[in-house]
Parts: structure tokens; C-alpha cells; sequence
């Protein structure tokens, strides 16, 4: 194998990563792509913005009772009500707030499943505040989610409509139709007159369906740690709309908080009711008792010593029995608090001063209120119901063993009193039986008369404030509508302006890499061990193919750099020629009396397929080398579709290369002078063979490369497409130097294993790469000079040319 050298520097690792400024020439190049984006993105945007339905944020401020976070002395005037009322906390009333029974009310009384819309082309707005209709369900009969009824408005008393077939049905206000979801009937407004003959839909929906989507689009939080303030606020397109749902929302609210309270106080009101009853029979019964004993004895005074040994008597009574009434209150607590229902209602603790006891029966009360709201909402078996059935059991147990100890302390206070009751009837033993009856039944009256009076006055407490209208939420600020949330301009822009520049920027970084192609030199080189000759631009050309004849063009002077490249490639191919085999035969002197016997060069041109530039650069590097003096030919040995003496507008009806090969008829009679080129002749194809591999095979065509070697300096070999035919290879013995053209952005990489199979086989002789077709400013890689620098008058493009351009860029 034959040793090469590239004339190319190699590139430096360090500068083989594409940096920024190669990756936005890259996208550049499809600027017109991203205006159209941009374009597109601005309009739509536009006409978003100009059709959506703007939704403004509505916000409410209420205050609520937060019994956590309450001075002591601020709670309540009477401690002992209590009993009655559960404490309250801002977190749970949130969750009240929130809870789909308050929502699911609000929405069946504003009647939002319903919505009123005006047909107004693209925009239609909604009818909420001015609606010329009420739709009202007289009867349900199936599902209405999704149900649209289109109205006409003929005058105030009828309208039209679309039945369930499609077909147009007149109808009056207030009169009940039939279709599929039910039986409704329409009421007319005070805004019948501003909508006669305007068409309305009335979209309707499932009212459970609604309040699902309240629940979850309603914002409630607290504005302050520190105080119980609660802000609501709730996004809608109809600001009236978004006001009365939160108006009607905390109306509803404390409606059922007021609901609650008077619920919990009546039955305290009911049991003190029981035992007030059941307290006067007592009492009737003990007064009629002292009032008979008085009549029958005829006491009318006692003496002072009696006196005081009645008081002392009467006074420890009333302890023992107040003693008494604590233990029964005590052994109701006991009671309640075995019992395995939850349900009941808390009993009262009337008498009991214990504040450790009273607390835990607010806190039990509390849970169980708490657990009875959330069962209005959740199913038994959530476990939402695990924290607060742990918290109620605990404060069971811790009842319990208070319950305990003050009995305990009871008892014991109760064995003292009576001790000293004993100790008292010892000291009034000399007293007449008559009047220790006397004091017995008094005593008796006494402890049911203070007892009834004190169960009278807290009567009349609770019957206050059952009677109250207090609510527990103070409204700090209405429902008010607050700024615009959706849509935001400047928002919305953005994300055009995103899509705009991001949806050409995926399009084209997809296309590329779903291409597959080989667009950097770098490509190349990594996968194959070729030298690279020479790097030739991209020409948009309509006609003239040869475009080494202009000296002010740039890909001129890149086919002149080739040309310099390809003597070097020659040289290290005829080391024994050195450089004589790159100077023309006419230069040469005479050394004695013999010329220097320098051969020809042979070069042959060939690609992986077609389309790849392969005549366009056999041509013109055949004119470049003409036009220093050296006599070239160019041999058009694509036998399938031949195009050499086409791009010289010569006749393909001369004598060529298969009759050569297929005769005997001599060389001369197949060359064909260029015409317009000095020192450049050409051999058609000739006619074209049957058998194009075959004939190829034949010794002729060495006798005639042998020939042309002593006739010219450089023979120049146009091939068919490797990959496609296996000419190239027949051809390339006879060549010394073979050039591979690879496009960019059209060769793809995978021709690049075959390109270096065919180079490790050694099928073509001193094998080099010229990178041909070149973008710069679509690939970001290439020349960073342009035609400037060699005209400074361009020559403008037509109008076909700078249309078909732009196209490309798209």
C-alpha cells in the first residue's frame, strides 16, 4: 500500500467540539422559519387574547372565633355555658368552610349548574348578571352534565328552541316541555325586552359535578398565624358570580354554625326542663310536709338554743347534700362516659367546681362536635376518623380517673358530714322528738329550694342564648373582585414568544438529527483514515456548471486550492518521478537527445451515490488544470448516465468510449476538443452499452488509459457511483490517484463504513476525500470567507434563484 500524506492540517482536538457561535449559525440559517413562528405565535396570541373570557380573582376576609387563641377572662361571662358550646379553632372552620355540604347548598341556591351564554360569534359571554331566562328543573329524568339547550327569543311570551331530533319547536315562558334529561320550563326576566331575537345557550350540568369543582378551585387560608382570620378567594370569568358564591358561602356558613349552637343548647335547656320537673313535685312534697307538721305539733318558735343547734344542723345539711347532688352529677358523668355511644349529649357539670374536670368535658364535647361535622361530609370508615376516635378515647380515660378521684374526695367528705350530723342529733337528743321531725323536714325543704333556684337561673341563661343571634364568623371584608389572573398580556406573549422561537428550534434540531448525514469535516475524520484533499462550497447554479472560469468567485479559487493538493497527491504517488510527473510535457527540456519519458497522471472521481457533485468536480479541477498549461482530458466513463459532454453542450451522438472498446477504432477518432477551453479535450461515453461492466473488463480500455498517458498530462476519470455499480473498481487499477466526493448534508454516515471497507481492501489506489457542497451558514461549518473578498460588485440573483433559497431555509 502506498503511503499518503494529507495536505490538509489536521484539526486540533482541543477545537473539535462545536462551540455556541457554530450552533447559532447553524439555527440562523432557518431564520425565516422562526419569523414564521413568531408570526404565527403573535397572531395566535392576538386572537387568544382577544376572544378569552377574562377571570378575575374575588376575595372575602372573615374573622372567626379561635377559643385556642382567646384570653381566659375574654371567652365567656358564664363559665358554666360552656358546657353547652364546643370550642372553636380557625383550622377546623376552614375545613368547614371547604366541606362539600356548605358548597354543594350554595351552589343548588345560586343555581350555578346552569350557565346563560349570548351566541356572539367566537366570544360568547356570559349571561349571569342580564340572563332574559331561568331554566327551572320541574322534574328529573336523566343525567344533565353536558346538556346544551339553544334558544331564540321571539317576543316576552315565547321562544324557540331545538328539541332532542334537531328540529326547531316553538314554546312559551312558564309552560313545561318534556325531553330526555326531565321536564323544565323557562321564566323570563326584567332583561326579556334587550334580548328579543337573540339566540341564547343555556349550558347545564350535573349540581354535584359543580361542587366538586368549587371544592377544588376555592382557596381558603389563614391571613395570620396569630389571629384568626380566614381569607377566601375563588377564581371566575363572572366577578357578580364569584361575589355571590362567597357571599352566600359565609351566610351559609353561619347559618350552620348558629344551627349547631342552638342544636347543642336546646338539649341542655331539655334536661335542666326534666329536673326542674321533677324538682317541684320534691319540693311541693317537703313544704306540704313542714306545713302539716307545723299545723298538727302547733309550733309557731323554737328557742334560742334549738336555734342554734338547728342552724348548725341545717347548715351541715345543706353541705351533705349539696355533697349529694355532686355525687349524682359525678355518677352521671360516670355514666356518660362508660356508655358506649358517642352520639349523646355532654352532661352538664352543674355543681362541679373541679376546673380539671369541666376542661376535659369541653375538650370531649369539642372532639365529638368536630367528629359529628366531619361524619356530614366523610364516610365513618375514612381515616380521617382514626386522630379524632384516639383523642376521644383519651379523654375518656382521663375523665375517668378524675371522675375517680373527686369521688373518692366526695365520699369521704360525705362520711365526714354525716359523722357530724350524728354528732349533732347526740347534741340535740334532749330536744322533743317533735322538734328534730321538725328540723329534719325543714332541712329537706331547704336543699330542694336551692337547688330548684339554681337550676331556675341557669335556665334562664341558656334561654338567652338560644334566643341570641350571635354568629360565630364576623365578616372583616365582603366578597370584593380583585385584579384580572387569566389572562396575563405579558404572560401570554412570553409563551408565544416561547413557542414561536422553541417549536422551529425542535423541528430543526429533530430534522437534523433524525437526518443521519455527514455535515462537518470532523465527521469524517473520526470514522475514517483518509486524508481529505479539499473542502469545495455550495454553488446555487442554474446553467454554467464550470465555474473555474471566473476568476472573482470563491469556489474558483477553492478548485485552484484543490488542484495544488492533488499535485502533492501525485507527487508522494510517483516518488520516483518526483516533481516532473507536475509539470507539463511542453516545459520539459531535452536532456541529450531524448525527452524526460514522463507519464500522464491518472485521476479517477467517484462517490457512494448519486447527486453528490462527482462531474461537477471532475470538470471543473479538469478546467483548473487546463488552465495552467497542462494538456487534460477527461474520460466520461459513467457508461449508465453520462453528463461530461453535456455540461459542453457537445452532442452525445460522436464516437466514444463503448465503441473504442467494442472496435477497433483508433483514439483519435474518440477525442473531442472542448471548444472554448485551451488545453482540454474530452471522450464521450458514446453509446451506451448494454453491458457497461462487461465492456469495461476489456483490454482495449488499457491501450487506451496507456495512450492518453503519453498524449497528456493529466487524464481525468469520471466514474459511476460505487455503492450503486461495480465500474469504479474495474476502472481503478489503471488510475494513480482516486478521489471520493462526499456531500454535505446529503452523503449519509453510513456510507462512511463502506467508504473504509473500500479503503482497507485497498480497491482504489492512493485514496483521498474531497468534501464537497459545503453550507456554512446552514450547517455552521466551512470557509469563514465569502465572494467579497474577490468582487466587490456581486452579481444580485434572479428572482428564481433568491426564492428557491429562501425556501432552503425553511
Amino acid at each position: 500500500m502506498n503511503s499518503r500524506q494529507s495536505t490538509n492540517v489536521k484539526t486540533n482536538p482541543a477545537h473539535q467540539f462545536t462551540d455556541l457561535r457554530v450552533v447559532l449559525i447553524k439555527y440562523m440559517y432557518h431564520w425565516p422559519l422562526f419569523a414564521l413562528g413568531l408570526i404565527i405565535a403573535t397572531v395566535g396570541a392576538y386572537i387568544y387574547l382577544h376572544n378569552v373570557n377574562p377571570v378575575y380573582e374575588v376575595n372575602a376576609t372573615i374573622l372567626v372565633k379561635d377559643e385556642k387563641k382567646s384570653p381566659q377572662e375574654e371567652k365567656s361571662a358564664l363559665p358554666e355555658l360552656n358546657q353547652t358550646s364546643s370550642p372553636k379553632n380557625a383550622e377546623t372552620e376552614i375545613e368547614i368552610l371547604k366541606s362539600k355540604n356548605l358548597i354543594n347548598q350554595v351552589v343548588n341556591n345560586l343555581q350555578l349548574s346552569v350557565n346563560y351564554k349570548s351566541d356572539n360569534g367566537l366570544k360568547n359571554p356570559d349571561l349571569y348578571e342580564t340572563t332574559p331566562v331561568k331554566f327551572l328543573l320541574v322534574q328529573k329524568a336523566g343525567s344533565l352534565s353536558g346538556q346544551k339547550i339553544s334558544v331564540l327569543i321571539k317576543d316576552k311570551n315565547t321562544f324557540v328552541f331545538d328539541n332532542a331530533s334537531g328540529q326547531k319547536q316553538s314554546a312559551a315562558f312558564n309552560k313545561p316541555i318534556k325531553n330526555g334529561f326531565g321536564t323544565w320550563l323557562l321564566k323570563p326576566t326584567d332583561f326579556i325586552d334587550q334580548y328579543i331575537d337573540s339566540n341564547i345557550t343555556i349550558e347545564l350540568d350535573d349540581p354535584e359535578k359543580v361542587s366538586n369543582n368549587y371544592v377544588k378551585t376555592i382557596d381558603a387560608h389563614l391571613l395570620d398565624k396569630l389571629a384568626p382570620t380566614i381569607g377566601l378567594s375563588i377564581s371566575d370569568e363572572v366577578p357578580k358570580r364569584g361575589v355571590d358564591f362567597l357571599d352566600n358561602l359565609i351566610m351559609a356558613y353561619n347559618q350552620a354554625a348558629l344551627m349547631e349552637e342552638k342544636r347543642t343548647t336546646k338539649s341542655t335547656i331539655d334536661f335542666i326542663d326534666n329536673r326542674l320537673a321533677s324538682l317541684t313535685g320534691e319540693l311541693s312534697h317537703a313544704e306540704k310536709n313542714v306545713e302539716g307538721y307545723r299545723s298538727s305539733q302547733g309550733i309557731t318558735d323554737i328557742s334560742s338554743q334549738s336555734q342554734v343547734y338547728l342552724e348548725n344542723v341545717q347548715s351541715n345539711g345543706i353541705k351533705l347534700n349539696e355533697v349529694n347532688v355532686q355525687l349524682n352529677v359525678i355518677n352521671g358523668i360516670e355514666r356518660y362516659v362508660n356508655s358506649p355511644n358517642d352520639s349523646g349529649t355532654a352532661p352538664a357539670t352543674i355543681g362541679i367546681t373541679d376546673p380539671a374536670l369541666n376542661s376535659l368535658i369541653e375538650k370531649l364535647s369539642d372532639l365529638q362536635l368536630k367528629r359529628s361535622a366531619l361524619l356530614a361530609t366523610t364516610p365513618e370508615g375514612n381515616p380521617m376518623f382514626e386522630p379524632i376516635n384516639k383523642q376521644i378515647a383519651l379523654t375518656k380515660t382521663s375523665i375517668k380517673q378524675t371522675v375517680q378521684g373527686i369521688k373518692t374526695s366526695l365520699l369521704s367528705s360525705k362520711k365526714e358530714l354525716q359523722s357530724f350530723n350524728s354528732k349533732s342529733e347526740s347534741s340535740i337528743k334532749d330536744i322533743p322528738g317533735q322538734e328534730r321531725q321538725f328540723v329534719d323536714m325543714k332541712r329537706q325543704q331547704s336543699i330542694k329550694e336551692n337547688l330548684y333556684v339554681y337550676l331556675l337561673q341557669k335556665r334562664e341563661e341558656l334561654a338567652l342564648s338560644y334566643a341570641s343571634t350571635f354568629v360565630d364568623a364576623r365578616v372583616v371584608d365582603k366578597a370584593n373582585v380583585g385584579d384580572v389572573t387569566w389572562p396575563k398580556k405579558s404572560f401570554v406573549f412570553a409563551i408565544a414568544l416561547l413557542c414561536g422561537l422553541g417549536l422551529p428550534f425542535m423541528i430543526i434540531y429533530f430534522r437534523n438529527s433524525f437526518t443521519n448525514k455527514i455535515t462537518e469535516r470532523r465527521d469524517i475524520e473520526s470514522a475514517l483514515d483518509i486524508p481529505v484533499l479539499g473542502e469545495l462550497s455550495y454553488e446555487d447554479l442554474d446553467d454554467d456548471v464550470i465555474v473555474v472560469t471566473n476568476r472573482h468567485h470563491l469556489i474558483g479559487e477553492q478548485f485552484r486550492t484543490l488542484r495544488t493538493n492533488l499535485h502533492y497527491a501525485h507527487t508522494n504517488q510517483n516518488t520516483g518521478s518526483g516533481f516532473a510527473s507536475n509539470l507539463p510535457k511542453a516545459s520539459l527540456n531535452v536532456v541529450g537527445d531524448q525527452d524526460l519519458n514522463v507519464e500522464g497522471r491518472v485521476t479517477l472521481f467517484t462517490s457512494s451515490i448519486s447527486k453528490e457533485g462527482k462531474s461537477f468536480v471532475s470538470v471543473n479541477l479538469a478546467v483548473s488544470l487546463a488552465a495552467t498549461g497542462r494538456k487534460t482530458v477527461i474520460l466520461e466513463m459513467d457508461l449508465r448516465k453520462p453528463k461530461i459532454l453535456k455540461i459542453f453542450n457537445l452532442p452525445n451522438s460522436k464516437l466514444g468510449i463503448s465503441e473504442f472498446l467494442s472496435s477497433g477504432i483508433s483514439v483519435d477518432s474518440i477525442i473531442n476538443p472542448s471548444g472554448k477551453i485551451v488545453n482540454l479535450d474530452l471522450i464521450g461515453c458514446g453509446q451506451i452499452p448494454i453491458d457497461p461492466s462487461e465492456l469495461l473488463e476489456n483490454e482495449r480500455l488499457v491501450e487506451l488509459i496507456s495512450e492518453l498517458k503519453d498524449r497528456y498530462d493529466d487524464i481525468i476519470i469520471d466514474t459511476p457511483p460505487l455503492h450503486l455499480v461495480t465500474d469504479a473498481m474495474i476502472i481503478a487499477k489503471l488510475a494513480d490517484v482516486s478521489l471520493y466526493i462526499i456531500r454535505q448534508g446529503y452523503t449519509g454516515k453510513n456510507e462512511l463504513d463502506f467508504i473504509s471497507e473500500i479503503e482497507q481492501s485497498e480497491k482504489l489506489p492512493n485514496m483521498h476525500i474531497v468534501f464537497n457542497g459545503i453550507k456554512k451558514s446552514k450547517y455552521g461549518y466551512g470557509y469563514n470567507y465569502d465572494n467579497s473578498y474577490y468582487n466587490t460588485e456581486l452579481a444580485k440573483p434572479t428572482f428564481n434563484m433568491a426564492w428557491k433559497q429562501f425556501l432552503n431555509r425553511f
